[in-house]
């Protein structure tokens, strides 16, 4: 690890590349960078799962800390470099006093050239992240309702903010419970005429699935709080009789169907790592996302 004190965006560029040649490792095989914006409660685990999937995306990972307030006007910053199953760059930059407020200016020497940039915000993302000055550099934004004092309002400010490229953590831990759902009615013959999701109240993955379902489905879906663990239940109803996937632990879930014994699938809760490294996989925008966003009305949020 190599610590820089009261440095600027082009030493920390100028560190990593210093290490890179050092260690005779060109950083030609990163594809992308990733920005991370947090707090220091989040800024450690969000780094963790940025070096996670860096070993399935490698790139180089920006952390970047404001600390505003009282104390010296300066940047530090702490510089790794991985070899050839390493995690790619990572610097975790902190930014103190009013340089907290100039994190872009800090973040252009350090892009990449000709690679895509991706920006996630753990938590307290700005209302609308492609108008950020860090978001204006990015092909993918990565926010997160599940850490909002108030999800349900995280949910309504996205929705007003939306901006194609725009994603959320929220809407990745569904990709499960979608294909499963999916499969269930793929068949042509199978229509669903009503349903019900059964979760955490302020859950915003199941009002998300709930928004999916009334959407996709063009039915009326009803939400009820429950105890959890997240989303417990979905159930749609068919004119052959309910279709019920419940998952009461987090992790597995009992599928029942009208003429066909019980059977199990497998739901787990996701990690960060691997929410993080679904959304790396494709840097487009998420057009559902985007449409069952618009598809909420407020009497659902």
């Amino acid at each position: 690890m190599i610590r820089l004190e009261d440095t600027s965006g082009g030493a920390i560029a100028r560190a990593i590349d210093e290490e890179r040649h050092r260690m005779g490792s060109p950083a030609t095989g990163m594809v992308l960078t990733m920005l991370i914006l947090s707090d220091e409660e989040y800024a450690s685990d969000a780094t963790e799962a940025a070096v996670l999937s860096a070993r399935q995306h490698p790139m180089r990972i920006l952390t970047l800390i404001p600390r505003p307030g009282r104390g010296p006007d300066q940047i530090d910053a702490q510089v790794m470099v991985g070899g050839d199953d390493g995690p790619g760059e990572v610097a975790i930059v902190r930014l103190r006093g009013d340089r907290a407020g100039h994190a872009n200016s800090v973040v252009i020497p350090l892009l990449l050239p000709d690679t895509p940039v991706v920006a996630w915000w753990p938590t307290d993302p700005p209302p609308v992240p492609a108008d950020n000055p860090i978001g204006h550099h990015c092909q993918r934004r990565i926010t997160d309702m599940a850490t909002a004092p108030d999800p349900r309002a995280a949910l309504r400010e996205r929705k007003a903010g939306y901006v194609p490229g725009d994603s959320d953590l929220a809407w990745t831990r569904l990709t499960s419970w979608r294909s499963a759902l999916a499969s269930l009615l793929d068949d042509g013959e199978t229509r669903a005429t009503a349903g019900s999701v059964e979760a955490e109240a302020d859950n915003p993955s199941a009002i998300l699935l709930a928004a999916w379902l009334r959407w996709a489905l063009d039915i009326t879906v009803e939400f009820t709080p429950v105890a959890g663990p997240g989303i417990t239940r979905v159930r749609l109803e068919t004119a052959t009789g309910p279709i019920s996937l419940d998952r009461p632990d987090g992790s597995v879930a009992t599928l029942s169907r009208p003429g066909v014994p019980e059977s199990t699938i497998a739901l787990p809760r996701r990690g960060l790592p691997d929410l993080l490294s679904e959304e790396l996989r494709r840097l487009d925008p998420d057009e559902v996302y985007g449409d069952v966003l618009e598809s909420i009305s407020t009497a659902h949020v």
